[in-house]
């Protein structure tokens, strides 16, 4: 898939260990992490493939750590994750770097494909039926 490693960050326990199950046929390893700053630290120390991260974290809007994580890590792969079903959210962490964007209400759905696509390459954004597709 092009992807073995990934560092997961999301400030709800519940999320984090639902999305880890999801992974385990996917990928090789996965790091949990609650917070921005550990997120970071993660990164540098695992140097994973991909990062999945929650984009609500709250030092931060999502596109600074997008921002901060590609400076740092040209090569890693970024999907946020988001409740926030505002195109302006999409476009934010798109012109950041993000290549996949995934709604939490549609992640069941939407997170497998999104990081298949991500992982060869592509880009991903959760299609929402109720309000029309977003486009970065």
């Amino acid at each position: 898939m092009g992807c073995k490693s990934v560092v997961l960050a999301d400030q709800h326990s519940v999320m984090l260990e639902g999305i880890r199950r999801m992974l385990e046929t996917e990928v090789e390893s996965v790091l949990m992490v609650a917070d921005e700053a550990s997120l970071i630290q993660a990164v540098k120390r695992v140097l994973p493939d991909l990062v999945i991260a929650d984009i609500s974290f709250p030092v931060s809007a999502g596109g600074n750590v997008v921002r901060l994580l590609k400076q740092r890590h040209p090569g890693i792969k970024i999907i946020i994750l988001s409740v926030h079903e505002d195109p302006a959210a999409v476009n934010e962490v798109a012109a950041a770097g993000a290549e996949g964007f995934v709604l939490k209400r549609r992640a069941v759905v939407d997170l497998i494909p999104a990081i298949r696509a991500v992982c060869q390459g592509g880009r991903y954004v959760s299609k929402d039926p109720s309000n029309g597709d977003f486009d970065p």
